[in-house]
């Protein structure tokens, strides 16, 4: 199947193509003979019932700071042009980002969003998640100096992040002695409106958090990502490194748990977080990352399995 595809993503200068996720996909859409785009979500455009943009044609190739060139501009109707349209474009999830969702909705009846729009929009990674609570750490979503205080009383130490943050950023331990803490929600107060999230740190973390990847519900492979020297943060993003891993009993039943409502959402491509083998942290929808480091491992090619995927849900 040949497929003319759309890349809603940040800019393409931007992007470390060692290890982004929507580069190995662009790379294995093009060696389909596919015809992909790149445009950004503020070039989104409404009138009339139809969504359009003006696009670029792209090719890519594994050059580092020649890795892509792009044809001429062309304005492209999203729901006549084009079969697939992949949101990737990274978070923050603030209005635009929501905005945008808005907008790619109104074309799903004629072309498939992945991940779906409404989803999306439903799920952010740290609100989602709360629909697993029995496979997550303690966990508290509030604005109150006062309540965050008594969870840590009750916790010893705990971790304070943004509820709409991501790649591990401004994500705060607090130790036992409770150092900062008052100055730490006030900052979080001040910085966000929304509420923020701490939870009850594990110690686990140490050893590393496993990034598992979900196609369409299912497990399409995992890795071990283990913090930098000092920190606590293992995303990759922040200076973690991957290593090769295997699935617990615990992992498999949480995505035995959650794999089919992905499926029910339309969230076709997922990494969920999971610390110490059995605790569930986040479901990450908006921008997945990490299957680069995954098919190194273990040689496997799930930009592939994606697009068959994708493949099969347009031939329905």
């Amino acid at each position: 199947m040949t497929l003319k595809v759309a890349f809603q993503m940040d800019p393409m200068e931007g992007l470390n193509i060692t290890g982004d996720s929507t580069f190995a996909l662009m790379l294995s859409a093009q060696s389909r003979g596919y015809t992909s785009y790149h445009y950004t979500a503020d070039e989104l455009n409404y009138s009339d019932g139809r969504v359009w943009v003006t696009a670029r044609p792209v090719t890519v190739q594994r050059e580092a700071g020649n890795h892509f060139s792009f044809g001429a501009p062309v304005k492209i109707d999203l729901a006549d042009d084009i079969d697939a349209v992949l949101m990737r474009q990274d978070p923050p999830f603030d209005l635009g980002y929501i905005t945008a969702t808005h907008l790619l909705e109104r074309i799903t009846h004629r072309t498939l969003v992945a991940n779906d729009p409404v989803s999306v929009r439903n799920a952010p990674e740290k609100v989602f998640v709360l629909d697993f609570a029995q496979f997550m750490p303690p966990t508290l979503v509030t604005r109150s100096l006062d309540e965050v205080r008594e969870f840590h009383k009750t916790h010893g130490e705990i971790v304070v992040k943004p509820l709409h943050g991501n790649a591990g950023s401004a994500v705060m331990h607090i130790a036992k002695d409770g150092k900062n803490l008052a100055a730490i929600t006030e900052l979080f107060g001040q910085v966000w409106r929304e509420p923020f999230m701490a939870q009850a740190f594990i110690r686990a973390v140490e050893s590393g958090d496993k990034r598992i990847v979900l196609i369409d519900g299912e497990v399409a492979g995992a890795i071990n990502r283990i913090p930098g020297a000092g920190e606590i943060r293992s995303n990759l993003a922040a200076g973690g490194r991957a290593e090769a891993t295997e699935l617990t009993l615990g992992e498999r039943e949480i995505c035995a748990a959650i794999g089919p409502e992905l499926k029910k959402r339309g969230l076709l491509f997922v990494g969920i977080d999971v610390i110490g083998g059995k605790w569930l942290t986040e479901i990450n929808v908006t921008s997945p990352t990490g299957i680069v480091a995954i098919d190194a491992f273990n040689g496997t090619d799930t930009p592939a399995l994606i697009w068959d995927t994708i493949e099969a849900k347009i031939a329905k």
